[in-house]
Formats: C-alpha cells, structure tokens, sequence
C-alpha cells in the first residue's frame, strides 16, 4: 500500500492527529468558562471515538455529546474541579511529612477516577452514582490499562516541562496539540477494555473492529458481565 494512499496507517494516522489537534482547539474553546470543563472532557472522548472510527464530523459530533451530556458531566466535574485544586493546593502549601501518604493516597484515587469517568459518561448512559462508581470499578479491575492512559498524560506533561525549560518555541505545537491528542490516544485502550459491555453487532470500519480488540462478535462475552457492573450500552441518538 503506498504511504500517501488514504487508506495507509500514515495517512490515517496524519487524520487522526488534525482531528485531534481540532478536538483540542473545541475543549479549550469549550472549556472557557471552567464550569464547562467536564462537558469539554466527556466531548472531546465521544468526538475522538467517533473520529477513529470515521462516524459522522467532529465538530458536529463535539457539540451534539457536549449538549446531551452537559448536566451530569458539569455535576461530575463539581466534584473532580475542587478535588483537583484541593490537592494541588494540599501539595503546593502543606509541606509536612506525615501527610504525604494521605496526599498520595488522595492523589491517586483522583487520578484513576479522572481517566475513566469521563470516558465512561461518554459511552454509557447511567445514573451519576453509578457511572462515577464504575470509573473506580473499570479503574482498578483493569488497571494496566489505567497505567497506559497515566502513562500518556505523564508523558506530555514531561514533554511540556522539558520545553518549557530547554525549547519554549516548542510550546506551541504541544500546546495545540494538547489533550485532545492524550484523549485520542486513550480511546484504543478504553474501547478494548468496553468492548464486551458495547459490541452490539459486526462493526462497519476497519479501525472499529480493530479498537474492539479484533473480533466483532457478541456472543464471545456472558450478559453476566454487564449485569455485574451494572452498565448499560449508549443509546445512540
């Protein structure tokens, strides 16, 4: 296959980092008001999933999961924003070593919880209780794909620290980048591990069975798994 064919992993690949690159520019765009942050986040999941594998427009997409999501994603990110800045006030004020184990300890429970829940409020339909519960359940039961997703996010951070020190005319391209790119890069881990709880029939898109784990049928996981963490598959509008 040539490298500039459409269908080449270069030139899919190159597709997939432009619609991250825009996802990027929409969540920030989005996330001006700061109460919007978690609508931003739950957005720019459903939008880069759909994008992987080539459902619908992005922009479309964006806006139509940030609208039906708004209010649950807004009262998940009451809960993670003050969280967020109460930790990282705790680790910038409170230097005192015998409560470093409750911030590490606080830290990483934010953490996995902040990797999966929006992911989750993206792809299924569920009560607030339940799908902040599930984003500890998923979190812990699959934690090496939990790693990865830290792993990535670890890694950009580095990449923005070392440019800001070393090459700050590199800040921008990593900036625009941003976590749109992160988000893009989690979604093949996140959609292998809801595969069995989504696969509802034989996907239509190469990269779809592949971000599926390579199968596409739905018998080869029991209904008991969905009974047991209690989620349901999205209803799509």
């Amino acid at each position: 296959m040539h490298v500039l064919s459409p269908d080449s992993p270069f030139m899919r690949g190159l597709s997939n980092l432009i619609d991250a690159i825009w996802i990027n520019i929409l969540m920030l765009v989005t996330s001006i008001p700061v109460i919007t942050i978690g609508a931003a986040l739950v957005s720019g999941h459903d939008a880069a999933r759909r994008a992987i594998i080539g459902e619908g427009h992005v922009t479309s997409n964006y806006f139509r999961a940030f609208r039906q999501n708004f209010a649950r994603s807004t009262l998940i990110w009451l809960i993670f924003g003050p969280v967020a800045a109460s930790l990282v006030a705790s680790w910038i004020f409170l230097q005192i070593t015998p409560l470093l184990i409750p911030k590490f300890a606080f830290t990483i429970v934010w953490i996995i919880g902040f990797e999966w829940v929006w992911a989750l409020q993206a792809r299924f339909e569920n009560s607030f209780g339940r799908t902040l519960g599930n984003a500890y359940v998923f979190g812990v039961s699959h934690f090496v794909a939990t790693l990865g997703m830290v792993a990535i996010d670890a890694v950009y951070l580095a990449l923005i620290a070392a440019c800001w020190r070393y090459m700050p005319q590199g800040l921008f391209l990593l900036l625009l980048m941003g976590y749109g790119t992160c988000v893009m890069l989690h979604i093949p881990l996140l959609e292998r591990v809801f595969a069995p709880y989504t696969r509802q029939s034989a996907p239509v898109h190469d990269d779809a069975n592949w971000l599926n784990g390579g199968t596409d049928s739905a018998d080869d996981h029991p209904q008991a798994d969905r009974r047991v963490t209690g989620i349901k598959p999205e209803q799509h509008a």
